[in-house]
């Protein structure tokens, strides 16, 4: 998408980046979850939220629901809002990247190229976790009674049933959360941050 405005520069801050991450002593980030309705992309962000901030680090959660209530409550499902959704928090979570925090971004974000667009804009921050529970896993759960709807043709455009998801090719992490438990997969994640977001030697 390009800048529509006119008469704008691009200002930069005195705080660089890796003075802020000094301060918060771990590198700043994006950890973009992507997968089905179900799959436990909210249930992990925000349980790793409260696990990082009890060790101290700068972590903030970025939800489908919640965004959806502020930043982006003109849009609605079609593959183009779809898009739009996702652009717009691909830029918020870049900002607090380069805040310094580690950005959990919990988004279904069916399109490769929506996730691409997400990427992009943070640049090397970006982390693409992939869980990867399958259509049958995510419907037993169902937690919010949202397969049974778009089954009955309640809802329409819903990924998975009558809209596609187009599964990561290439992601940082991968977590089978259909066979694991949230602990198990809480462990896999902060041993990946420990390792990714540690400073520099």
């Amino acid at each position: 998408m390009g800048v529509k405005s006119t008469n704008i520069t691009a200002v930069q801050h005195r705080v660089p980046k890796e003075a802020r991450w000094r301060a918060n002593r771990h590198m700043g980030g994006v950890l973009w979850f992507t997968g089905l309705s179900g799959a436990g992309k909210s249930t992990l962000a925000f349980e790793l939220e409260h696990l990082l901030f009890d060790k101290g680090y700068q972590a903030y959660v970025l939800d489908g629901d919640n965004v959806r209530h502020g930043l982006c409550s003109d849009l609605g499902f079609s593959p183009h809002d779809r898009s739009e959704n996702i652009r717009r928090i691909g830029e918020t979570a870049s900002l607090f990247a380069e805040a310094g925090f580690i950005v959990l971004s919990a988004f279904i974000s069916p399109y490769r190229e929506d996730r691409l667009v997400a990427r992009t804009a943070a640049g090397e921050n970006f982390n693409e976790i992939y869980l990867s529970a399958d259509v049958s896993d995510c419907e037993k759960r169902d937690p919010k009674g949202l397969y049974q709807k778009a089954r009955r043709g309640e809802i329409p455009e819903f990924t998975g049933i009558s809209a596609p998801y187009e599964a990561p090719i290439d992601p940082e992490l991968v977590i089978d959360t259909g066979k694991l438990e949230v602990q198990e997969s809480l462990e896999i994640l902060l041993r990946y941050i420990e390792q990714r977001f540690a400073m520099p030697e």
